[in-house]
């Protein structure tokens, strides 16, 4: 049987950990009882050992039961309820005890931290209460303008179609332009609208009750005053700029304004269309799935709280053989996280508004997107892991025999191999390390309780488990080593060159066909997910920076060498070298030498792209200086390139110089900024205050091993001399392993960072923006 504090250890929202009931430090407490009770039950064994102790031991027992359980129940202890001094309604416990105990010190103790564990559970649950219950009023009133707006825009529609048969020509009063249509600084749509004296008959219902809730279609300049005197607000659309179309529109929106000097004219002001309104609508939707899964986070909260004063209370009982459990759970049950209804009324109130509006009265399509469905975990994915493997390892090992019968990479031979099966054979070699680091992640963070999903904003119901991650790395593995074998025994039943080093370019395009493949197979949620991912990099700044954007682009940082395979491989093929042998085209031609500048550039300027997003969309002076970082990375891969080809005293102390401030600024970032370590006030020594890891050494030694890792460039400097050309290329493709395998290990630091954040914040569920806001609070 599963103890109660592991499975309240499993159950509990990690970023509401702090605000749970602490019942680890009440079971010490309940312990401490325990033991100051010992020597005064052994003290009546001086007087030896009766065979009518069992007879006096039972009808102790019933008269106890007979004559003083009733008294019992309410003389032993006695809990009150005030309203705390400043403050006017804020209730809080007290315990007093009213019979003396034979430990009567530790029982006061424990029943003091028992109310400070109800007032603390109290206090944050009426805290979320508000703050969920005021979403809930302002998700109403945005709903509600947009179903006034929706009615406005469908009876503008039907006029439209009658005025088409009527006239050829149709008026054009309800266009829309880009310009401040777009979430920025200044960057969003004002509401207005210019209809015509026959088309008012048709929406006074509409904007009537926008007026009846202070809303009003005109600009800042024309608007007045409803019946009650207030005046008319002028909303506005704020639509986020996570498309290039709207980032543009923001951006020269903004340039427009300060070359003009002149924001915006007092006129007509900008119009609405049906793609904002249905932008709108999207973002209330995802508004409500949250405000949804928070409630149901905090009727989690309260259950799990109450079972766990519950069980605290029959321990105490047990120890002290008192009854005291009844009286005080009388007091936690009228205490307001348990007695309040408001959290579950606006549950059911959310699951109305839902159906009705998003899911057209159909409750079974409303409920998948508010209460989605867990996958289950099937043993079946475990099996086929350790089947892949033990493939994996067999296959590799008829390779490792095959090479060295064929002498495959005696010198003779050697280059011809290399430049064909290396290039293409190694990116996936990376890839499936790069995966199994990731599932090594997924494992470390599932195990403490990191929330990833919440992190990535991953829907829990399509995201990659760690067994998962396995299973994919496994078979790519497999596939690789086994097409490795097929190539090598193709080779040696003399088959036609061209046609044999044609096997790893198959292999290419059969792997990138498998990851657009738009058949429901193989994780396509998941893949799909990657390439909207890379697309989000490659076109940055013009998308909005997400957190998986941005963990993503910095995993790519450390694939230059599988960028520059894929480079190789990608030249090899189209150039037609697999068939001529002819190596030197892809190596000496300045396309390739210039391609190969721009790909070390490339995840680094991605990067510094993705900074000055996050800057332009947070006016955060931090992201500038991490912008820095990869532009100091930038200079220094550009001067080790350059290097190589030059290898001259001048370079080399370029290299040397732009390489230590590189790999130091780096070091710095690590350590200061992405792990939050090096704090020199906190209680665990150059560490943080609050470390995941039970075991401190733990996190110095990975401290020590990213600073190596991170120096692996020397050996690019150095260099070994006097070993062959496959010595060379293993010892490239080794290093670039150390790097991957370094990121692997800086993912975890990284995400428990970010996760200790959210849970300082008490962080558990995703704010999203509302589109419609007063024009007023620009300011």
């Amino acid at each position: 049987m599963v103890k109660f504090s592991k499975e309240l250890e499993a159950q509990l929202i990690p970023e509401w950990k702090d605000a749970f009931v602490n019942y680890c430090q009440l079971k010490k407490q309940v312990k401490k009882i325990k033991v100051s009770r010992v020597p005064k039950q052994t003290s009546d064994a001086d007087y030896g050992v009766s065979i009518l102790d069992p007879i006096r031991f039972v009808a102790k027992k019933i008269s106890d039961k007979l004559f003083n359980f009733d008294n019992k129940l309410t003389e032993i202890i006695q809990v009150k309820s005030k309203i705390r001094e400043n403050s006017e309604e804020e209730e809080i416990y007290e315990t007093e005890l009213v019979q003396l105990f034979s430990e009567e010190d530790e029982v006061r103790v424990f029943f003091e931290r028992l109310d400070e564990e109800l007032n603390k559970v109290n206090q944050f649950y009426k805290t979320k209460e508000i703050e969920f219950l005021e979403r809930g009023e302002i998700l109403n009133k945005q709903l509600q303008i947009l179903l006034d707006l929706k009615q406005i825009l469908n009876d503008r529609r039907w006029k439209n179609c009658l005025s088409k048969q009527k006239s050829s020509s149709v008026p054009n009063s309800w266009s829309s332009t880009p310009r401040n249509s777009d979430y920025g600084s200044d960057n969003s749509a004002e509401l207005s609208a210019t209809p015509t004296s026959t088309e008012l008959t048709q929406t006074d219902e509409a904007i009537a009750a926008l007026e009846r809730n202070g809303v009003s279609f005109t600009n800042t300049a024309t608007r007045g005053k409803t019946k009650k005197g207030k005046p008319k607000m002028a909303m506005r659309i704020d639509i986020p700029n996570n498309t290039p179309t709207r980032t543009i529109s923001a951006v020269t929106s903004m340039l427009w304004e300060d070359l003009v000097n002149n924001p915006k004219k007092e006129g007509p002001g900008e119009f609405i269309n049906r793609k904002k309104i249905q932008c709108a609508e999207k973002m209330i939707r995802g508004a409500f799935v949250e405000l949804y899964r928070g409630l149901g986070l905090l009727k989690t909260y309260s259950s799990l709280n109450m079972v766990a004063f519950i069980k605290i209370l029959k321990k105490f009982d047990k120890v002290s053989n008192q009854q005291a459990s009844a009286s005080y759970l009388k007091a936690v049950k009228r205490s307001y996280f348990i007695s309040s209804d408001k959290v579950v009324k606006l549950m059911d109130e959310v699951e109305t508004i839902f159906t009705k509006h998003f899911a057209s009265n159909d409750k079974k399509k409303a409920m998948k997107f508010l209460r989605p469905r867990q996958q289950k975990e099937s043993h079946m994915v475990t099996f086929f892991v350790g089947l892949f493997t033990g493939c994996f390892v067999s296959l590799f090992s008829v390779y490792a025999l095959l090479a060295h019968l064929s002498g495959i990479f005696s010198p003779s031979t050697e280059m011809d191999y290399m430049e064909t099966v290396y290039p293409v054979f190694s990116v996936f070699a990376l890839l499936s390390l790069h995966l199994f680091m990731y599932g090594c992640n997924l494992f470390m963070w599932k195990s403490t309780r990191i929330n990833c999903n919440f992190i990535f904003e991953f829907q829990p119901s399509t995201s990659l488990k760690y067994r998962d991650t396995f299973l994919i790395c496994t078979t790519f593995m497999t596939a690789v080593v086994g097409a490795m074998v097929l190539h090598l025994i193709l080779r040696a039943n003399n088959f036609l060159p061209s046609q044999v080093d044609a096997i790893p370019g198959i292999f290419l395009l059969f792997s990138i066909a498998l990851l657009i493949c738009p058949l429901d197979i193989f994780y396509r949620p998941t893949r799909y997910c990657f390439i909207r991912v890379i697309r989000n990099i490659v076109c940055s700044p013009l998308y909005k920076v997400l957190m998986v954007d941005f963990f993503m682009a910095d995993q790519l940082t450390s694939q230059i060498p599988l960028l520059r395979h894929m480079e190789s491989t990608a030249c090899y093929f189209l150039a037609g070298s697999f068939r001529t042998h002819q190596y030197e085209t892809c190596k000496t031609g300045r396309l390739y030498r210039e391609l190969a500048y721009v790909i070390s550039f490339l995840p680094y300027y991605w990067r510094a792209m993705q900074c000055a997003r996050r800057w332009f969309d947070e006016a955060d002076v931090n992201h500038l200086a991490n912008m820095g970082k990869y532009v100091s990375a930038m200079v220094a891969a550009g001067a080790r390139i350059t290097y190589a080809n030059q290898q001259n005293h001048l370079w080399f102390s370029i290299v040397v110089v732009t390489s230590v401030v590189a790999t130091v600024y780096q070091l710095y970032w690590d350590f200061v900024k992405d792990w939050g370590l090096f704090n020199p006030h906190s209680k665990n020594l150059w560490l943080r205050d609050e470390l995941i890891l039970k075991n401190k050494s733990t996190y110095y030694f990975s401290m020590a091993l990213n600073a190596v890792l991170r120096v692996a460039w020397v050996e690019t400097v150095m260099g070994f001399h006097n070993i062959s050309y496959v010595e060379s290329r293993l010892v490239d493709f080794l290093l670039a392993s150390l790097e991957v395998i370094r990121r692997g290990h800086w993912n975890f630091y990284r995400l428990e960072n970010e996760h200790l954040n959210n849970v300082g914040k008490f962080r558990a569920v995703k704010t999203v923006p509302l589109p419609f806001r007063d024009a007023d609070s620009d300011g």
